[in-house]
C-alpha cells in the first residue's frame, strides 16, 4: 500500500486529498470538526489508505494531526507507517497510565503523530462504548487539532457507528466499480439510526478524467 500524497505529491490523485481537506474545512465551517471516523461500508473499499493520505495532507497544511487506528479487528496503520503496534488504542484503554498518557508515535511527516490499534481485545465493540474510551477521547481531542479515527468497515461490525456516534463526524469512503449501491444505502441508514453526522463520501479508485488536462 502507497501514500500517494507522500511518493507523489503533486499527483492528480494528491491533489483530489487536498481538495478533500478543503471540502472538510468547508463543512465545519458552521459546526466545527475536530474527530472525524473514516469507515466504509465493506472491506477492500480503501478507507486505511485514505484515512492516512488524508492525515498527510492535514498535517502539511499546518495543523496538529493524530491518525488513531480504532480498527481492533483489522488494523492497518501500522504496516502503512511501518510503526510498532505491541502497545496502541486498545493498551491504552486497559491501563491507567496509558490512558492518561498514550502511546503515541511520531511519523516522517511533521505535525502527524500515530496512535496504532495494539494487541486485538476479544470484544472490540465493548471498547467503543466504555468509560475508558470515553476518557482516552477526550485526552486525544487536547492533543491534536484533528484527530482522525480508521475504524471497522459499518456493515461488518458496529465499531464504527458506535465510536462516530461520539465524534464530530462521519467520512464514507466508497470504491468505484467495487462498492455495492445497497450495501452503501444500507450503511447510511445505520449511521442515520445512531445519529452519527455524516459529513460526505469519498469515491475511491475513481476512473482519471482526461478533460482534467494539465489542471
Amino acid at each position: 500500500m502507497t501514500l500517494i500524497t507522500l511518493k507523489d505529491p503533486h499527483s492528480p490523485a494528491a491533489e483530489a486529498y487536498r481538495t478533500l481537506r478543503s471540502n472538510i474545512l468547508f463543512a465545519g465551517v458552521e459546526k466545527p470538526i475536530h474527530t472525524l471516523l473514516i469507515s466504509s461500508p465493506m472491506a477492500g473499499e480503501g478507507k486505511s489508505l485514505t484515512a492516512a493520505n488524508l492525515a498527510v495532507v492535514l498535517a502539511q497544511s499546518g495543523q496538529r494531526v493524530l491518525l488513531v487506528d480504532a480498527d481492533l479487528r483489522r488494523p492497518s496503520q501500522h504496516t502503512l507507517w511501518n510503526l510498532p503496534n505491541e502497545r496502541g488504542l486498545s493498551s491504552a484503554m486497559l491501563d491507567a497510565t496509558q490512558l492518561a498518557a498514550p502511546p503515541i508515535q511520531a511519523t516522517p511527516v511533521e505535525n502527524l503523530s500515530v496512535l496504532t490499534a495494539g494487541p486485538t481485545p476479544p470484544n472490540p465493540a465493548d471498547l467503543m462504548i466504555s468509560k475508558q474510551m470515553n476518557a482516552l477521547l477526550e485526552t486525544l481531542a487536547r492533543l491534536a487539532d484533528t484527530v482522525l479515527f480508521d475504524a471497522p468497515p459499518i456493515l461488518v461490525a458496529t465499531d464504527a457507528p458506535l465510536l462516530a456516534s461520539k465524534l464530530d463526524g462521519l467520512l464514507l469512503v466508497i470504491k468505484a466499480g467495487t462498492t455495492r449501491r445497497d450495501h452503501a444505502e444500507r450503511a447510511k441508514e445505520i449511521l442515520e439510526r445512531a445519529h452519527v453526522r455524516v459529513i460526505g463520501a469519498v469515491l475511491n479508485n475513481a476512473p482519471k478524467d482526461s478533460a482534467a488536462g494539465g489542471y
